[in-house]
């Protein structure tokens, strides 16, 4: 049950961000807000900028939805990215907590949704799907604890590296 929950929070979360990208790319004004060419201008942003944010919107909005917690992790955190600059441009253009909710309100949830399915190990992100996790060595130079070794059929003192 709460499996099928949280995969709806994820697809709502993919509909809206992307949503927002379909915006950024749209030539005029929208039903949500004025045209976010004359609104990245005037912000202090050139007017293509708001083409890769919305790029980048839409890609996590497509990660987020895969279910494996790599994709996830990484559309939340390129999320994390994105409003953690759209919360910046909101604080330093003084504009009004009616305007800017939305932008510190997703960041949390998508630090949220990053911490919840942060990998194990980092390299877990620079994998592809052919490759194996790392196991331990085995053999006869099977690491023991803290960097001794002992060889095969070897009786006497640990060796240190």
């Amino acid at each position: 049950m709460f499996k099928r929950f949280m995969t709806g929070v994820y697809w709502f979360l993919a509909a809206e961000f992307a949503l927002g990208a379909v915006t950024k790319y749209w030539p005029g004004d929208t039903i949500f807000s004025s045209a976010y060419s004359v609104k990245f201008v005037d912000w202090g942003y050139p007017s293509w900028m708001r083409f890769v944010v919305g790029a980048l919107e839409g890609v996590a909005a497509l990660l987020l939805v895969i279910p494996s917690r790599r994709t996830r992790f990484l559309g939340a955190a390129t999320l994390m990215f994105v409003l953690t600059g759209a919360v910046t441009t909101h604080i330093t253009n003084h504009d009004p907590a009616g305007e800017s909710w939305a932008a510190p309100t997703h960041l949390v949830i998508m630090t949220i949704l990053a911490l919840a399915n942060w990998p194990a190990d980092w390299r877990e992100l620079l994998r592809t799907a052919g490759d194996k996790p790392p196991t331990a060595p085995t053999g006869p130079d099977r690491v023991h604890d803290r960097g001794s070794v002992r060889r095969q059929g070897q009786s006497g003192p640990v060796l240190r590296r």
